[in-house]
């Protein structure tokens, strides 16, 4: 039976190949991004799939236009049967040079995009007694990065938001989940390394930092390999609640569990080469 799945940021990236690989099973898509570009090639290939689908173009900080979507959505398909929040940016950056008003935007997106778009589907998944609300978090959603302090507080935020509304929500037949990604290779990072000028005290362990941060991108999975993943929690009748994409997210998180803190903080150091 077809699903009506929600996805936020599908323009591109895991979003986009998730999105894809849904409507090829026969799912029905519905989602947004502020990539205008993408949205109309997405639009392209799911013509060509001969998919339903409601996608358009809109900024997931318009909480106005958030609602809106939310009822064509509703009146188009009757129900959702699931919500992707996929919608996020980086940040990057020694926490003292950071622009607090740029962090303010990270903040906006990566959390109130979630609760936004959770909480415009709830009530009718309330009513309908069953759905799935997933959010895109991260490593760093349980593992603090140095030089990713904003976007290591977005994901924290990110993971205590959905595991306090999945005990919300749950006596009503809804399930939440996490997807925890380490790196997935995009230039998602890319976009936002920047060294801090010459005679910064954190200069020479940002640049090792980014140069690590290159050489684990070579072996990480594609997008659509991550898409994979996500998919199969996506389609999941009682999906986990953390679920990861990649070894090294695993591991680490792994690690995060077992070990002493100190001792956890040791192999992070010397694995991003900043010890």
């Amino acid at each position: 039976m077809s699903k009506v799945i929600v996805i936020t940021g599908l323009a591109q990236g895991m979003g986009n190949h998730a999105a894809k690989m849904l409507a090829k099973k026969g799912h029905i898509i519905a989602g947004f991004d502020v990539d205008e570009e993408g949205i109309i090639s997405l639009k392209k290939d799911l013509d060509n799939f001969n998919s339903r689908y409601f996608i358009n173009v809109l900024d997931i900080t318009d909480r106005e236009g958030i609602v809106r979507f939310k009822d064509l959505t509703l009146e188009k398909f009757g129900k959702v049967d699931a919500v992707l929040s996929n919608v996020g940016i980086g940040f990057f950056g020694p926490f003292e040079d950071i622009d607090l008003e740029k962090a303010l935007k990270c903040l906006e997106i990566n959390v109130i995009g979630t609760a936004a778009v959770f909480q415009a589907f709830i009530p009718s998944m309330r009513k309908n007694g069953c759905g799935k609300l997933i959010a895109m978090s991260s490593l760093v959603g349980q593992i603090p990065f140095p030089f990713e302090s904003i976007y290591t507080a977005s994901k924290f935020a990110v993971e205590g938001l959905v595991e306090s509304i999945k005990y919300e929500v749950e006596p009503f037949g809804i399930k939440a989940a996490l997807i925890e990604p380490a790196q997935v290779s995009t230039d998602f990072a890319a976009k936002i390394h920047k060294l801090p000028p010459e005679g910064s005290p954190y200069r020479k362990r940002i640049q090792r930092f980014i140069n690590r941060d290159r050489e684990l991108i070579k072996t990480a999975p594609t997008p659509e390999n991550a898409a994979k993943s996500i998919v199969k929690v996506v389609l999941s009748e009682n999906p986990k609640f953390r679920n990861q994409v990649d070894f090294l997210s695993a591991f680490f998180l792994l690690l995060n569990k077992i070990l002493p803190k100190s001792i956890r903080d040791i192999i992070l150091l010397r694995h991003m080469d900043i010890k």
